[in-house]
């Protein structure tokens, strides 16, 4: 039995984030082993969960990967853990479209897990029990097992608030004062990534360990997770483990943050050496790859900084292996990013724009591609404020009201975000159209004349 809580809220912007990745913290700090997971496809939430924890930030997500894999994809991620914190997506029964499928209820009723309202109390007193008591009993299969006031002015405040709450049934396991302390910067798509502001977000991590660890009941919360019942499923797993048959590069850095933990994972059971790299600061691929894989993040904010990295653009417009892209992979393998060039892998100009493109997508691949076949369905997501043009005249992907993607023997390139966890047929395909890729001497990395190097010193591996 795993213990587990999810962490919801009436709706997004109560602070659900700050109290989800305390908790995380402030348990870790205790020496506990905490996994952590987030509801639905956001990647930036759960690099912050990785910084709290030092385990892998995981989702769960019914549409992207199916409902019958949420509770393995859980116990995978969770195995070896003392506690399991689920932080769920934007009000507590708000799922796809007008259902509340893959909603944070959703997930919670599939894991058993007890549930803890985070609510706003910054413009209200005694209503927060109108508003607790209508959660607790608007579904009845849902545990609502306590409460966290979140952004409390006073002591009198708090007091009220518990005042009224006590008449509902529901325990108050915590009450946080307002801070700017724990605060994070956002932009176009939200939070920014840890991995973008390490210093600053460890320094904000500990304020906010600190500030849930005096606030919170960590007992209570910790008595409360303990509650949840055994879950009568298997683990999920990628596979065996499989003897390395070709190497693959991964990109990674600041500016390709969004990916899925398991996507490496099943990379490696198909055969694959999965290795990083970091398109701003390496000048060429990892040495004998031969394939990439470029996921999202935001090269829109680092456009300047990928194209000065020349020496790797080179290399990445010169490969010939198998490269999979989404989103972030498809902007860096244009021609030019507003303005600024990048690979010219595809014969496409990518620009910002002043719209969000947001949204689940039900799929039909329409094309054969080095991960696809024609008549296949996926089910993806989109959430990106960039365009390219022209758009793919003979699309890898169809669904209502839509297309998109390019694709030929060697590239597949989308906005369309994949959990491979949902189509491991991916993971595979992709090995195995690597696999038949011969190793290529990588493209020397030009070094000026008057360094006096001649020979083989002209070329350094990539």
């Amino acid at each position: 039995m795993v213990a587990r809580l999810v962490i919801a809220a009436p709706a997004s912007g109560a602070g659900k984030t700050t109290v989800a990745t305390g908790l995380m913290a402030a348990l870790a700090r205790r020496g506990m082993a905490v996994s952590p997971h987030k509801v639905g496809p956001d990647y930036i939430d759960p690099s912050y969960h990785a910084m709290a924890t030092g385990r892998p930030g995981r989702n769960l997500d019914p549409w992207l990967v199916g409902e019958e894999l949420v509770a393995p994809l859980f116990l995978h991620g969770a195995a070896g853990a003392d506690i399991a914190v689920v932080e769920g997506v934007m009000g507590l029964y708000d799922g796809a479209g007008s259902t509340e499928f893959a909603s944070t209820a959703h997930v919670a009723r599939l894991l058993g897990a007890p549930v803890v309202l985070v609510v706003d109390a910054a413009k209200q007193s005694r209503s927060v029990a109108a508003l607790v008591h209508g959660f607790a009993s608007y579904d009845t299969r849902i545990r609502l097992g306590g409460v966290i006031l979140n952004r409390i002015g006073s002591e009198r405040h708090e007091a009220i608030c518990r005042e009224a709450l006590a008449e509902s049934g529901v325990p108050v396991l915590g009450a946080i004062r307002r801070s700017d302390a724990v605060a994070t910067p956002s932009r176009h798509l939200g939070l920014v990534p840890a991995a973008e502001r390490r210093t600053q977000a460890g320094r904000a991590m500990d304020a906010v360990a600190d500030l849930v660890a005096a606030s919170c009941d960590l007992e209570g919360l910790l008595r409360l997770a303990r509650t949840a019942p055994s879950l009568p499923a298997v683990p999920w797993s990628p596979g065996p483990p499989a003897a390395p048959v070709t190497r693959i590069a991964v990109a990674g850095g600041q500016a390709f943050t969004f990916g899925y933990t398991e996507q490496a994972e099943l990379l490696a059971a198909a055969g694959a050496e999965v290795v990083p790299f970091d398109p701003l600061v390496d000048e060429a691929l990892p040495e004998g790859a031969r394939g990439i894989v470029i996921g999202g993040g935001f090269p829109e904010v680092y456009a300047a900084e990928l194209s000065a990295n020349e020496p790797l653009r080179e290399r990445v417009a010169a490969f010939d292996g198998p490269i999979s892209a989404e989103c972030a992979g498809l902007l860096y393998l244009a021609r030019s990013l507003d303005g600024r060039p990048m690979c010219g892998v595809l014969d496409v100009e990518a620009r910002m724009t002043g719209t969000l493109t947001l949204g689940y997508r039900d799929a039909v691949a329409v094309r054969d591609s080095p991960l696809t076949r024609d008549g296949e369905r996926y089910r993806g997501h989109e959430f990106h404020r960039t365009a390219v043009e022209p758009a793919p005249d003979r699309p890898l992907f169809r669904w209502r009201g839509g297309a998109d993607g390019f694709a030929d023997g060697r590239v597949t390139a989308s906005y369309l975000h994949l959990h491979w966890a949902g189509s491991p047929r991916l993971a595979s395909r992709f090995v195995e159209a690597c696999r038949r890729v011969p190793v290529v001497r990588p493209l020397p990395i030009r070094i000026p004349a008057r360094t006096g190097l001649n020979g083989p010193e002209l070329f350094r591996d990539g």
